[in-house]
C-alpha cells in the first residue's frame, strides 16, 4: 500500500509540475503582452470545456478540463478580413467568400474568430499592430519562462542538493576476488580473499592518504590502486577518530572496460572488453557534492542543445518508438516521452529503493528536463507554437526593412490566417505523434531503472 502511494505521489508531483510550467509560459506571454497595451481576453490552463473560470478586468482566468497546455486570447492576433477593413475605412462591404473547400472554409472561419476579437477593424489594442520586436517579445516571454524555470530547477539541484561523487569512506569491503562478468554473488570456499578484506579494511573507515600522498577524492585512489598490482600500498586511514595505517596490495584482476556513458565496452566478437588492473576490492559511500552556482545554467544548455539534437532526429526516434511497439524492442531512454510516460518514470523514482534525498534529486531533474522541452518544442518555426508566430513577425518585419530599404510604400501586415491549412497539418501530426507517445508509454515504456 505505501508503495503505491508513494508511486501516486510521484505522478502528482509531476502533474502538478507541469502545471506550474504551464501556468508560467503562459504568464511569460500574458504580462508582456498586456504591457504592450494588448487587449487579453483569456487566461487559460488547459483545453477542453471549462473547469473554473473568474473575471478580473478585461481578463477571464481559470482552468480547462484538458491539461495538455494552456494558451492566452489575444486581440487581433492577425488583421482583420478585407471586408473589415473596408468597412474600417468607410467603403461598402463586398459579397464573396474565401472559396470552395474544407481549407478554405477553415481560413475563413480563423478570419472570423479573429475579428470577434477585435473592437472593429480600427482597434488599436490589437497584437498584429505592435511593432515587430514587441510581437516577438511576446512571443518569447514563454518559452524564456519555461527556460528561466529549467535553469532554477537545475540550480536547486547541482547546487542546493548536488551531485552524487564517491568519497573516500569505505561502503563495503568484498570478502573474496570474483572473476570479470561473474554471476557469482557469495564467496566459494577457493576464492582468494580480497585485498582489501585481508588487509583488515573495515566500512566506515576514512582513506586520508596512500604511501604518503593524500587522497580527497575516490578518483585519486582508484587511479593508484589500478596502476599498483603487486605493490604494497601504505593506506592511512581514519577508523573511529583515530588515525592507522593498513599495508595493502593490490591483485592483478581483470575488470570490464566501460565507456564515458558507463556502459560495457563491446568487442567485434559481442564479448565484453576487460583490462588487467589493479583490485583492491571495496566500494565507497556516495555523497552529495554542491557545484558551483553556475552548475545550474551549463546543465540547462547542455539539455537544450540535447533536446535539439532529439527534435531534429524526431521523425526517426518515431519510427523506432512505432516499430518498438510491434516488435518489443526496448525504448531508447534519450527518445521523445509523452506526458504519461514522464509521469510513469516520476511514479518508478518515487518507489526506487534509494534514499529520499536521491529521489527528491532525480524528480527535480525530471522537472527541469521537462521544461527545457517546452522552451526547445515551442521554438519550432511552425504554427501554432511560438515559434511560427515568432517568424510571421520576422518576416513582416524583413518584408518592411526591405520596402524601407528602396522606398517602396509599407506592405500590408502579413496575413497568417493563410497559413491555417498548414497549421491543421501541423496539428494532426502533433495529436498523432501524441497518440503515438502515449500508446508506447502505456505499452513499451522506457526503462530507467
Amino acid at each position: 500500500m505505501t508503495t503505491v502511494l508513494a508511486y501516486i505521489l510521484g505522478i502528482l508531483i509531476i502533474v502538478v509540475g507541469l502545471a506550474v510550467s504551464i501556468a508560467l509560459h503562459e504568464i511569460g506571454h500574458l504580462v508582456p503582452a498586456k504591457k504592450f497595451g494588448v487587449r487579453v481576453g483569456q487566461y487559460m490552463i488547459g483545453f477542453g470545456p471549462t473547469l473554473w473560470s473568474r473575471r478580473f478586468g478585461e481578463t477571464e482566468y481559470g482552468f480547462k478540463a484538458l491539461p495538455l497546455g494552456g494558451y492566452i486570447s489575444m486581440a487581433g492576433m492577425y488583421p482583420p478580413t478585407p471586408a473589415e477593413r473596408l468597412a474600417a475605412q468607410g467603403a461598402p462591404p463586398r459579397n464573396g467568400r474565401a472559396g470552395g473547400g474544407f481549407f478554405a472554409t477553415m481560413v475563413q472561419d480563423a478570419r472570423t474568430a479573429n475579428d470577434d476579437t477585435m473592437q472593429g477593424a480600427a482597434d488599436d489594442r490589437v497584437f498584429y499592430r505592435l511593432p515587430v520586436w514587441k510581437r516577438v517579445i511576446v512571443m518569447l516571454g514563454g518559452p524564456l519562462m519555461n527556460l528561466l524555470l529549467a535553469i532554477v530547477l537545475f540550480a536547486i539541484l547541482f547546487t542546493g542538493i548536488g551531485v552524487q561523487t564517491a568519497s573516500t569512506t569505505v561502503a563495503t569491503v568484498n570478502e573474496c576476488v570474483v572473476p570479470a562478468g561473474s554471476a557469482q554473488t557469495e564467496c566459494a570456499p577457493g576464492d582468494p580473499a580480497s585485498p582489501a578484506a585481508a588487509a583488515g579494511l573495515l566500512p566506515s573507515d576514512e582513506i586520508l592518504a596512500i604511501d604518503g600522498v593524500a587522497v580527497s577524492s575516490f578518483d585519486e585512489i582508484s587511479a593508484i590502486i589500478r596502476d599498483s598490482p603487486g605493490i604494497p600500498l601504505s593506506f592511512l586511514i581514519e577508523r573511529d577518530g583515530a588515525e592507522q595505517t593498513l599495508t595493502v596490495t593490490p591483485l592483478l584482476a581483470e575488470r570490464p572496460v566501460y565507456d564515458d556513458a558507463g556502459m560495457p565496452v563491446v568487442g567485434p566478437d559481442g564479448a565484453p572488453e576487460t583490462v588487467e588492473v589493479g583490485f583492491v576490492g571495496f566500494a565507497p559511500t556516495s555523497e552529495f557534492e554542491p557545484q558551483p552556482i553556475w552548475a545550474g545554467p551549463e546543465a540547462a544548455f547542455a539539455n537544450v542543445g540535447a533536446v535539439a539534437e532529439i527534435i531534429v532526429q524526431l521523425p526517426v526516434k518515431l519510427y523506432d518508438t512505432a516499430a518498438g511497439l510491434f516488435t518489443g524492442a526496448e525504448r531508447d531512454p534519450d527518445g521523445p516521452l509523452s506526458v504519461v510516460g514522464v509521469g510513469r518514470l516520476a511514479g518508478d523514482v518515487a518507489v526506487a529503493d534509494a534514499p529520499v534525498l536521491n529521489r527528491v534529486a532525480a524528480i527535480v531533474g525530471l522537472l527541469a528536463s521537462l521544461n527545457v522541452a517546452l522552451f526547445v518544442f515551442n521554438l519550432i518555426p511552425l504554427l501554432p507554437l511560438d515559434g511560427g508566430h515568432i517568424i510571421v513577425a520576422l518576416w513582416e518585419g524583413a518584408k518592411r526593412a526591405w520596402a524601407k530599404v528602396f522606398r517602396r510604400p509599407a506592405p500590408k501586415p502579413v496575413d497568417a490566417t493563410r497559413l491555417v491549412p498548414v497549421t491543421f497539418v501541423v496539428v494532426v501530426l502533433l495529436i498523432g505523434m501524441g497518440a503515438l507517445l502515449i500508446i508506447a508509454d502505456l505499452f513499451n515504456p522506457v526503462q530507467l531503472l
